[in-house]
């Protein structure tokens, strides 16, 4: 069916080497990943609006998002209240039909020269299917989500599927210095993200064609730990399913390869610490009462053992922890295609 299954589903090492070929985009080894500034596919379906055009509007959102987000929105809060975001009609960018599903690339905005793409995936045939988020972590891409077989497996059992990309990350790190990047502002690069599940569910009930009482998440890396803090804040997410979580900031920024040595001693500094210690997984995972997977099919990497150890012991007691040899075996037995499929029944269960 794939040429490469665990690529596309991407579940190898976050950091492991760019090819040409690769579906995701995963980047190096070890330390601050090169800096790229993908292009968005919208920019390559809409030019017929005109570069002229595009380039006033993106200069006018610029100068509102530098004057406004930090005003507008409270990073340190899982949830909305406290802040402005005011969604703008959503843009159709694309439509494919595929014999079991439909993709749509949608773009949605709350915030000035923050554009998002959206990928929503239907299944054929369902009327109101239930619905699992796709958040993979910092600093992949989109390009998942063009794959045909990957949106296949995701519409596999009648699911509909919800996919994209966290603030400061792929086609939406751009207007800023290379200095500026997902760690250096990581309470930007988390709380909001946490606020776009929000207003995407919010996006996703106004559509009306997604059952909003069957909802699942499923993250990895940065993304699962952004999935920790949306289900903590909002209902309306019935299960998460977390692969090799990042989190207990205090250990992760002291020993992630994610973090360049030269920078690192920034961000063990109390102000930085002091700024993501309410976005920390460990301080919520605790509280959830839904069901939870944790799982990490490679260990030391982007998250450190300590830091491991620490969310382990912060699960809940409904949760579930696989520990990484029992995940790698279930995966490399079905080559990753039921990888989803816990994920998927926990939220059918909500139906129930």
């Amino acid at each position: 069916m794939w040429a490469d299954v665990s690529s596309t589903l991407g579940l190898l090492p976050a950091f492991s080497t760019v090819t040409s070929n690769h579906p995701l985009g995963l980047s190096h080894t070890g330390g601050r990943p090169p800096i790229r500034r993908p292009a968005s596919p919208f920019l390559s379906m809409q030019r017929f609006t005109g570069f002229a055009v595009l380039f006033l509007l993106l200069s006018t959102a610029s100068a509102g998002f530098a004057q406004g987000v930090a005003r507008n929105e409270d990073w340190s809060s899982i949830t909305l209240a406290g802040s402005t975001l005011k969604a703008q009609p959503p843009l159709l960018g694309e439509r494919d039909d595929y014999p079991d599903f439909t993709r749509e690339l949608i773009r949605v905005e709350w915030r000035a020269g923050d554009p998002i793409d959206l990928y929503v995936i239907l299944p054929k045939q369902v009327q109101k299917a239930p619905v699992i988020l796709y958040l993979y972590g910092f600093p992949s891409e989109t390009d998942r989500f063009q794959n045909e077989d990957f949106c296949k497996l995701l519409a596999k059992n009648g699911f509909a599927a919800v996919g994209f990309v966290s603030a400061l990350t792929g086609q939406r790190y751009h207007d800023r210095p290379i200095k500026e990047w997902f760690v250096s502002e990581l309470q930007e690069s988390i709380g909001s993200s946490v606020h776009d599940v929000e207003m995407i569910l919010n996006y996703l009930d106004m559509r009306g064609d997604v059952d909003m009482n069957c909802v699942g998440m499923f993250g990895e890396g940065s993304g699962a730990a952004i999935a920790v803090l949306a289900a903590a804040g909002d209902s309306r997410i019935k299960a998460i399913d977390l692969l090799n979580l990042w989190g207990d900031w205090p250990d992760w920024l002291a020993k992630s390869s994610v973090v360049p040595d030269q920078e690192r001693a920034d961000y063990l500094k109390s102000d930085f610490l002091k700024k993501v210690e309410r976005l920390d997984p460990v301080e919520w995972l605790s509280k959830l009462k839904i069901p939870v997977r944790l799982q990490y099919l490679y260990s030391g990497l982007s998250t450190p053992k300590a830091a491991q150890v620490r969310l382990e012991k912060s699960l809940s007691s409904q949760a579930v922890f696989v520990p990484e040899a029992e995940a790698l075996r279930a995966y490399r037995s079905s080559s990753g295609d039921r990888f989803f499929d816990w994920i998927k029944d926990q939220a059918r269960r909500a139906q129930r």
